[in-house]
Protein backbone atom coordinates (compact mmCIF):
# COMPACT_ATOMS: atom_id res chain seq x y z
CA UNK A 1 0.00 0.00 0.00
CA UNK A 2 1.28 3.46 -0.61
CA UNK A 3 0.00 6.95 0.16
CA UNK A 4 -1.02 9.10 -2.76
CA UNK A 5 1.42 11.35 -3.89
CA UNK A 6 0.49 15.24 -5.27
CA UNK A 7 0.32 14.55 -8.62
CA UNK A 8 -0.13 10.81 -10.13
CA UNK A 9 0.10 10.23 -13.80
CA UNK A 10 -1.10 13.28 -15.06
CA UNK A 11 -3.80 14.25 -12.35
CA UNK A 12 -3.83 16.79 -10.64
CA UNK A 13 -4.10 16.17 -7.29
CA UNK A 14 -4.48 18.26 -4.13
CA UNK A 15 -4.45 16.74 -0.74
CA UNK A 16 -7.22 17.87 1.57
CA UNK A 17 -8.30 17.02 5.08
CA UNK A 18 -6.40 14.06 5.18
CA UNK A 19 -4.13 11.16 3.48
CA UNK A 20 -5.76 8.50 1.32
CA UNK A 21 -4.06 4.70 1.60
CA UNK A 22 -3.93 3.70 -2.12
CA UNK A 23 -4.75 0.06 -3.05
CA UNK A 24 -6.39 -1.55 -0.03
CA UNK A 25 -8.15 -4.78 -0.33
CA UNK A 26 -10.82 -4.54 1.68
CA UNK A 27 -14.15 -2.48 1.58
CA UNK A 28 -15.82 -0.96 4.58
CA UNK A 29 -19.42 -1.43 5.02
CA UNK A 30 -21.34 -0.70 1.37
CA UNK A 31 -22.79 2.24 0.39
CA UNK A 32 -26.57 1.21 1.94
CA UNK A 33 -26.21 2.21 5.81
CA UNK A 34 -23.52 4.55 5.78
CA UNK A 35 -22.47 2.12 9.10
CA UNK A 36 -18.92 0.60 9.33
CA UNK A 37 -17.34 -2.76 9.88
CA UNK A 38 -13.34 -3.44 10.86
CA UNK A 39 -11.75 -6.57 11.14
CA UNK A 40 -13.25 -9.70 11.52
CA UNK A 41 -12.08 -13.34 12.00
CA UNK A 42 -14.40 -16.66 11.50
CA UNK A 43 -13.76 -19.30 8.90
CA UNK A 44 -10.79 -21.22 7.96
CA UNK A 45 -8.29 -20.36 5.22
CA UNK A 46 -9.71 -19.79 2.13
CA UNK A 47 -8.59 -21.74 -0.87
CA UNK A 48 -6.37 -19.52 -3.07
CA UNK A 49 -8.50 -20.59 -6.18
CA UNK A 50 -11.60 -19.20 -4.45
CA UNK A 51 -12.69 -15.59 -5.59
CA UNK A 52 -15.91 -13.69 -6.19
CA UNK A 53 -17.13 -13.70 -9.81
CA UNK A 54 -19.82 -12.49 -12.22
CA UNK A 55 -22.83 -14.49 -12.47
CA UNK A 56 -25.18 -12.35 -14.45
CA UNK A 57 -27.22 -8.61 -14.28
CA UNK A 58 -30.77 -8.61 -13.43
CA UNK A 59 -34.07 -5.81 -13.05
CA UNK A 60 -35.80 -5.33 -9.57
CA UNK A 61 -38.10 -8.55 -10.58
CA UNK A 62 -35.00 -10.99 -11.01
CA UNK A 63 -34.99 -11.27 -14.55
CA UNK A 64 -31.87 -11.62 -16.70
CA UNK A 65 -30.87 -8.49 -18.22
CA UNK A 66 -29.46 -8.79 -21.55
CA UNK A 67 -26.72 -7.09 -22.46
CA UNK A 68 -26.62 -3.39 -24.22
CA UNK A 69 -25.36 -3.59 -27.38
CA UNK A 70 -24.41 -0.84 -30.13
CA UNK A 71 -23.61 1.59 -27.78
CA UNK A 72 -20.03 3.30 -27.21
CA UNK A 73 -19.24 4.19 -23.61
CA UNK A 74 -18.68 7.65 -23.21
CA UNK A 75 -14.92 8.22 -23.50
CA UNK A 76 -13.18 11.19 -20.65
CA UNK A 77 -10.99 11.75 -23.33
CA UNK A 78 -13.34 13.74 -25.55
CA UNK A 79 -12.05 15.05 -28.76
CA UNK A 80 -9.02 16.38 -27.02
CA UNK A 81 -10.29 20.14 -27.60
CA UNK A 82 -11.03 20.99 -24.77
CA UNK A 83 -10.27 24.53 -22.88
CA UNK A 84 -10.87 25.39 -19.39
CA UNK A 85 -8.92 26.87 -16.46
CA UNK A 86 -8.76 26.67 -12.61
CA UNK A 87 -11.76 23.89 -12.53
CA UNK A 88 -11.78 21.11 -10.26
CA UNK A 89 -13.92 18.09 -9.10
CA UNK A 90 -14.15 17.16 -5.77
CA UNK A 91 -14.51 13.79 -3.95
CA UNK A 92 -15.64 13.12 -0.64
CA UNK A 93 -15.69 10.05 1.36
CA UNK A 94 -13.87 7.70 3.87
CA UNK A 95 -10.40 8.05 3.16
CA UNK A 96 -8.73 7.24 5.95
CA UNK A 97 -9.44 5.01 8.92
CA UNK A 98 -11.20 1.61 8.87
CA UNK A 99 -13.27 2.69 6.02
CA UNK A 100 -10.78 3.52 3.24
CA UNK A 101 -11.09 0.95 0.81
CA UNK A 102 -14.29 1.86 -0.35
CA UNK A 103 -13.60 5.94 -0.72
CA UNK A 104 -10.02 4.58 -2.38
CA UNK A 105 -11.76 2.78 -4.76
CA UNK A 106 -14.20 5.64 -5.06
CA UNK A 107 -11.20 8.24 -5.70
CA UNK A 108 -9.39 5.81 -7.78
CA UNK A 109 -12.35 5.28 -10.34
CA UNK A 110 -12.40 9.02 -10.34
CA UNK A 111 -8.04 10.07 -10.69
CA UNK A 112 -7.85 7.77 -13.50
CA UNK A 113 -10.99 8.73 -15.25
CA UNK A 114 -9.01 12.76 -15.06
CA UNK A 115 -5.94 11.41 -15.91
CA UNK A 116 -7.29 10.16 -19.36
CA UNK A 117 -8.96 13.31 -20.15
CA UNK A 118 -5.91 15.53 -18.92
CA UNK A 119 -3.64 14.00 -20.99
CA UNK A 120 -5.61 14.26 -24.31
CA UNK A 121 -6.38 18.00 -23.47
CA UNK A 122 -3.70 19.84 -23.02
CA UNK A 123 -6.17 23.05 -22.84
CA UNK A 124 -8.10 21.60 -19.75
CA UNK A 125 -6.65 20.40 -16.96
CA UNK A 126 -8.94 19.58 -14.91
CA UNK A 127 -7.73 19.24 -10.99
CA UNK A 128 -9.08 16.13 -8.31
CA UNK A 129 -9.86 17.71 -4.70
CA UNK A 130 -10.09 14.95 -2.31
CA UNK A 131 -11.88 15.81 1.36
CA UNK A 132 -11.40 12.72 3.52
CA UNK A 133 -14.65 12.42 5.52
CA UNK A 134 -13.63 9.37 7.57
CA UNK A 135 -17.55 7.94 6.36
CA UNK A 136 -18.26 9.72 9.70
CA UNK A 137 -21.67 11.96 9.14
CA UNK A 138 -20.42 14.67 12.03
CA UNK A 139 -16.80 14.97 10.45
CA UNK A 140 -18.92 15.07 6.93
CA UNK A 141 -20.31 18.46 8.65
CA UNK A 142 -17.41 19.67 9.39
CA UNK A 143 -16.25 18.71 5.41
CA UNK A 144 -18.72 19.72 3.71
CA UNK A 145 -18.08 23.79 3.93
CA UNK A 146 -15.10 23.55 2.96
CA UNK A 147 -15.95 21.94 -0.14
CA UNK A 148 -18.43 24.47 -0.37
CA UNK A 149 -16.11 27.24 -0.03
CA UNK A 150 -13.82 26.02 -2.26
CA UNK A 151 -15.08 27.76 -5.67
CA UNK A 152 -12.95 26.12 -8.23
CA UNK A 153 -15.37 22.42 -7.19
CA UNK A 154 -17.77 22.80 -9.59
CA UNK A 155 -19.06 19.23 -9.07
CA UNK A 156 -18.96 16.44 -6.01
CA UNK A 157 -18.25 12.94 -6.38
CA UNK A 158 -19.85 12.03 -3.37
CA UNK A 159 -20.35 11.73 -0.72
CA UNK A 160 -19.78 8.03 -0.02
CA UNK A 161 -22.47 6.48 2.44
CA UNK A 162 -25.47 7.27 3.24
CA UNK A 163 -25.37 8.50 6.43
CA UNK A 164 -23.07 11.09 5.99
CA UNK A 165 -24.99 11.98 2.55
CA UNK A 166 -27.56 12.74 4.57
CA UNK A 167 -25.86 14.78 7.12
CA UNK A 168 -24.59 17.25 4.14
CA UNK A 169 -27.23 16.77 1.57
CA UNK A 170 -28.79 20.03 2.26
CA UNK A 171 -25.51 22.14 2.73
CA UNK A 172 -24.54 20.96 -0.76
CA UNK A 173 -28.28 21.87 -2.38
CA UNK A 174 -28.16 25.17 -0.96
CA UNK A 175 -24.86 25.88 -2.78
CA UNK A 176 -26.08 24.27 -5.88
CA UNK A 177 -23.04 22.07 -5.92
CA UNK A 178 -23.41 18.67 -8.11
CA UNK A 179 -23.62 15.64 -5.53
CA UNK A 180 -22.87 12.70 -7.92
CA UNK A 181 -22.67 9.15 -5.40
CA UNK A 182 -21.07 6.25 -6.68
CA UNK A 183 -22.26 3.98 -3.86
CA UNK A 184 -24.63 5.88 -1.33
CA UNK A 185 -27.87 3.95 -1.88
CA UNK A 186 -30.18 4.29 1.21
CA UNK A 187 -33.76 4.93 -0.48
CA UNK A 188 -34.37 7.79 1.32
CA UNK A 189 -31.49 10.06 -0.42
CA UNK A 190 -33.95 10.69 -3.10
CA UNK A 191 -36.68 11.85 -1.19
CA UNK A 192 -35.14 15.25 0.50
CA UNK A 193 -36.34 17.37 -2.26
CA UNK A 194 -32.17 18.02 -3.38
CA UNK A 195 -32.53 18.92 -7.06
CA UNK A 196 -29.00 18.33 -7.05
CA UNK A 197 -28.27 14.98 -6.15
CA UNK A 198 -27.99 12.09 -8.65
CA UNK A 199 -27.43 8.55 -7.27
CA UNK A 200 -25.17 6.45 -9.82
CA UNK A 201 -26.55 3.18 -9.54
CA UNK A 202 -29.67 1.30 -7.74
CA UNK A 203 -31.09 1.51 -4.82
CA UNK A 204 -31.50 -1.28 -1.68
CA UNK A 205 -34.87 -1.17 -2.42
CA UNK A 206 -34.23 -2.17 -6.06
CA UNK A 207 -31.16 -4.82 -4.62
CA UNK A 208 -32.70 -6.47 -2.21
CA UNK A 209 -36.12 -7.37 -4.71
CA UNK A 210 -33.86 -8.36 -7.52
CA UNK A 211 -31.75 -11.14 -5.03
CA UNK A 212 -35.17 -12.39 -3.74
CA UNK A 213 -36.95 -12.82 -6.78
CA UNK A 214 -33.50 -14.38 -8.56
CA UNK A 215 -33.54 -16.72 -5.23
CA UNK A 216 -37.35 -17.78 -5.45
CA UNK A 217 -37.84 -18.11 -9.28
CA UNK A 218 -35.16 -18.63 -10.83
CA UNK A 219 -32.76 -20.37 -7.76
CA UNK A 220 -36.19 -21.94 -6.97
CA UNK A 221 -36.11 -21.82 -3.36
CA UNK A 222 -39.28 -22.83 -1.33
CA UNK A 223 -37.80 -22.06 2.21
CA UNK A 224 -35.48 -19.03 2.86
CA UNK A 225 -34.49 -17.91 6.54
CA UNK A 226 -33.71 -13.86 6.57
CA UNK A 227 -30.96 -13.03 9.10
CA UNK A 228 -30.16 -9.53 9.59
CA UNK A 229 -27.58 -6.96 11.53
CA UNK A 230 -28.67 -3.83 13.78
CA UNK A 231 -27.52 -1.54 10.95
CA UNK A 232 -30.13 0.45 8.69
CA UNK A 233 -28.51 -0.72 5.71
CA UNK A 234 -28.76 -4.52 7.29
CA UNK A 235 -32.13 -4.08 8.29
CA UNK A 236 -33.45 -2.16 5.09
CA UNK A 237 -32.53 -4.96 2.59
CA UNK A 238 -33.44 -7.90 5.09
CA UNK A 239 -36.75 -6.22 5.37
CA UNK A 240 -37.39 -6.11 1.29
CA UNK A 241 -35.86 -9.44 0.46
CA UNK A 242 -38.54 -11.02 3.17
CA UNK A 243 -41.50 -8.68 2.03
CA UNK A 244 -40.21 -9.79 -1.41
CA UNK A 245 -39.76 -13.22 -0.28
CA UNK A 246 -43.31 -13.58 1.02
CA UNK A 247 -44.46 -17.27 2.25
CA UNK A 248 -40.83 -18.32 1.10
CA UNK A 249 -39.43 -16.45 3.90
CA UNK A 250 -39.60 -18.76 7.01
CA UNK A 251 -40.21 -16.56 9.80
CA UNK A 252 -39.33 -19.07 12.68
CA UNK A 253 -35.51 -18.49 11.67
CA UNK A 254 -35.53 -14.87 10.62
CA UNK A 255 -33.18 -14.19 12.93
CA UNK A 256 -31.09 -10.68 14.44
CA UNK A 257 -27.68 -10.30 15.03
CA UNK A 258 -25.36 -7.41 16.08
CA UNK A 259 -22.41 -5.89 14.37
CA UNK A 260 -19.61 -6.90 16.13
CA UNK A 261 -20.97 -10.60 17.41
CA UNK A 262 -18.91 -13.47 17.07
CA UNK A 263 -20.45 -16.05 18.04
CA UNK A 264 -23.47 -17.04 16.09
CA UNK A 265 -24.78 -20.19 17.90
CA UNK A 266 -28.11 -18.88 18.48
CA UNK A 267 -28.76 -17.95 14.82
CA UNK A 268 -27.32 -21.31 13.56
CA UNK A 269 -29.57 -23.25 15.50
CA UNK A 270 -32.60 -21.92 14.20
CA UNK A 271 -31.84 -21.95 10.95
CA UNK A 272 -30.97 -25.62 11.53
CA UNK A 273 -34.10 -26.83 13.28
CA UNK A 274 -35.76 -24.89 10.01
CA UNK A 275 -34.19 -27.06 7.61
CA UNK A 276 -34.24 -24.38 4.57
CA UNK A 277 -32.85 -24.15 0.81
CA UNK A 278 -31.32 -21.16 1.83
CA UNK A 279 -30.01 -18.43 3.70
CA UNK A 280 -30.15 -14.65 3.00
CA UNK A 281 -27.88 -12.42 5.24
CA UNK A 282 -28.34 -8.34 5.51
CA UNK A 283 -25.20 -6.68 6.67
CA UNK A 284 -21.84 -6.63 6.10
CA UNK A 285 -19.20 -9.36 5.53
CA UNK A 286 -17.44 -8.88 9.08
CA UNK A 287 -20.18 -11.16 10.42
CA UNK A 288 -21.16 -12.63 7.38
CA UNK A 289 -17.91 -14.55 7.49
CA UNK A 290 -18.15 -16.14 10.75
CA UNK A 291 -21.76 -16.39 10.72
CA UNK A 292 -21.81 -18.78 6.99
CA UNK A 293 -18.47 -20.39 8.50
CA UNK A 294 -20.51 -20.94 12.03
CA UNK A 295 -23.64 -22.61 9.68
CA UNK A 296 -21.01 -25.22 8.02
CA UNK A 297 -19.52 -26.45 11.24
CA UNK A 298 -23.04 -26.59 12.41
CA UNK A 299 -24.16 -28.98 9.75
CA UNK A 300 -26.39 -26.59 7.80
CA UNK A 301 -25.55 -27.03 3.83
CA UNK A 302 -27.93 -24.68 2.85
CA UNK A 303 -27.43 -22.32 -0.02
CA UNK A 304 -25.88 -18.45 1.07
CA UNK A 305 -26.95 -15.01 -0.33
CA UNK A 306 -26.05 -11.67 0.82
CA UNK A 307 -25.65 -8.08 -0.88
CA UNK A 308 -22.96 -5.29 -1.30
CA UNK A 309 -21.57 -5.17 1.95
CA UNK A 310 -20.32 -8.81 2.12
CA UNK A 311 -19.78 -8.41 -1.65
CA UNK A 312 -15.82 -8.14 -0.80
CA UNK A 313 -12.64 -10.69 -0.97
CA UNK A 314 -12.33 -9.85 2.89
CA UNK A 315 -15.81 -12.14 2.55
CA UNK A 316 -13.83 -15.04 1.00
CA UNK A 317 -10.22 -14.51 3.36
CA UNK A 318 -12.17 -14.60 6.49
CA UNK A 319 -14.93 -17.31 5.37
CA UNK A 320 -12.35 -19.84 3.68
CA UNK A 321 -13.30 -22.75 1.94
CA UNK A 322 -17.06 -22.20 3.53
CA UNK A 323 -17.39 -19.41 1.30
CA UNK A 324 -17.75 -21.52 -2.00
CA UNK A 325 -20.89 -21.24 -4.14
CA UNK A 326 -22.17 -17.78 -1.67
CA UNK A 327 -24.14 -15.56 -4.00
CA UNK A 328 -23.44 -11.84 -3.45
CA UNK A 329 -24.95 -8.84 -5.60
CA UNK A 330 -24.12 -5.31 -5.94
CA UNK A 331 -25.61 -2.66 -7.75
CA UNK A 332 -22.40 -2.18 -9.39
CA UNK A 333 -21.10 -3.64 -12.30
CA UNK A 334 -17.84 -5.36 -13.07
CA UNK A 335 -14.38 -4.02 -14.45
CA UNK A 336 -14.21 -4.26 -18.33
CA UNK A 337 -11.06 -5.54 -19.03
CA UNK A 338 -9.43 -2.96 -20.93
CA UNK A 339 -10.93 -0.53 -17.67
CA UNK A 340 -9.09 -3.47 -15.58
CA UNK A 341 -5.91 -2.82 -17.30
CA UNK A 342 -5.42 0.67 -17.10
CA UNK A 343 -6.49 0.86 -13.12
CA UNK A 344 -4.01 -1.84 -12.39
CA UNK A 345 -1.04 0.74 -14.45
CA UNK A 346 -2.05 3.46 -12.49
CA UNK A 347 -2.36 1.94 -8.94
CA UNK A 348 -1.11 -1.16 -9.35
CA UNK A 349 -3.65 -2.75 -7.89
CA UNK A 350 -7.44 -4.32 -9.12
CA UNK A 351 -10.49 -2.08 -9.76
CA UNK A 352 -12.37 -2.46 -6.34
CA UNK A 353 -16.23 -2.02 -5.81
CA UNK A 354 -17.97 1.58 -7.21
CA UNK A 355 -14.83 1.79 -9.03
CA UNK A 356 -16.04 1.67 -12.50
CA UNK A 357 -18.75 3.48 -11.05
CA UNK A 358 -16.97 6.38 -10.12
CA UNK A 359 -15.02 6.26 -13.39
CA UNK A 360 -18.50 6.86 -15.60
CA UNK A 361 -19.57 9.42 -13.14
CA UNK A 362 -16.45 11.41 -13.20
CA UNK A 363 -16.39 11.48 -17.30
CA UNK A 364 -20.11 12.27 -16.92
CA UNK A 365 -18.94 15.75 -15.08
CA UNK A 366 -15.63 16.09 -17.41
CA UNK A 367 -18.11 15.75 -20.83
CA UNK A 368 -20.09 19.15 -18.95
CA UNK A 369 -16.63 20.91 -18.21
CA UNK A 370 -15.64 20.06 -21.99
CA UNK A 371 -18.84 21.71 -22.93
CA UNK A 372 -17.57 25.03 -21.36
CA UNK A 373 -19.42 24.42 -18.35
CA UNK A 374 -17.55 26.69 -15.62
CA UNK A 375 -20.86 27.36 -13.25
CA UNK A 376 -22.19 24.47 -10.82
CA UNK A 377 -25.88 25.51 -11.41
CA UNK A 378 -25.15 25.01 -14.81
CA UNK A 379 -23.60 21.33 -14.52
CA UNK A 380 -26.25 20.51 -12.29
CA UNK A 381 -28.47 21.13 -15.38
CA UNK A 382 -26.29 18.90 -17.43
CA UNK A 383 -26.42 16.18 -15.59
CA UNK A 384 -30.30 16.26 -14.77
CA UNK A 385 -30.81 15.74 -19.08
CA UNK A 386 -27.78 13.77 -19.18
CA UNK A 387 -28.71 10.37 -21.02
CA UNK A 388 -25.67 8.11 -22.04
CA UNK A 389 -23.48 4.72 -22.04
CA UNK A 390 -21.21 4.54 -19.37
CA UNK A 391 -19.19 1.59 -18.80
CA UNK A 392 -21.23 0.38 -16.27
CA UNK A 393 -24.35 0.98 -17.42
CA UNK A 394 -26.60 3.82 -19.37
CA UNK A 395 -26.84 7.08 -16.96
CA UNK A 396 -30.27 8.74 -17.40
CA UNK A 397 -31.39 10.11 -14.07
CA UNK A 398 -35.40 10.83 -13.40
CA UNK A 399 -36.64 13.71 -11.38
CA UNK A 400 -36.08 12.89 -8.21
CA UNK A 401 -31.79 11.48 -8.86
CA UNK A 402 -32.51 8.04 -9.30
CA UNK A 403 -31.59 6.30 -12.29
CA UNK A 404 -34.44 5.70 -14.88
CA UNK A 405 -33.47 2.20 -15.13
CA UNK A 406 -31.33 0.14 -12.63
CA UNK A 407 -30.07 -3.41 -12.81
CA UNK A 408 -28.00 -5.38 -9.97
CA UNK A 409 -25.24 -7.94 -10.45
CA UNK A 410 -25.42 -11.64 -8.73
CA UNK A 411 -21.72 -13.15 -8.02
CA UNK A 412 -20.85 -16.01 -6.99
CA UNK A 413 -17.96 -17.30 -4.86
CA UNK A 414 -16.11 -20.19 -7.45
Amino acid sequence: MRRSTPRLAGVALVMTAGLVLAGCSSKSTGGGGGGSTSGATGGSSASSSLSIQPLVQVDATGKKVAAAGGSTPADPAGDGSAKCSNISIGMAGALTGPNAALGTNILNGLKLAVDQHNKANAGCQVTVKQFDTEGDPQKATQVAPQIVSDTSVIGLLGPAFSGETKATGSIFNQAGLLSLTASATNPGLTTNGWNNFFRGLGNDNSQGGAIASYMKDTLGYKKVCVIQDDSDYGIGLATVVAKTLGSVAVSSCNAKVKTGDKDFSAAVQLVKDASPDAVYYGGYYAEAAPLLSQLRQGGVTAAFASGDGTNDPEFVKQAGDASKGAYLTCPCGPAPDKFAADYKAMFSVAPGVYSVEAYDLGTIMLKGIDKGITARGDLVKFVSSYDGAGLAKNYKWDSTGELASASTWVYQVK
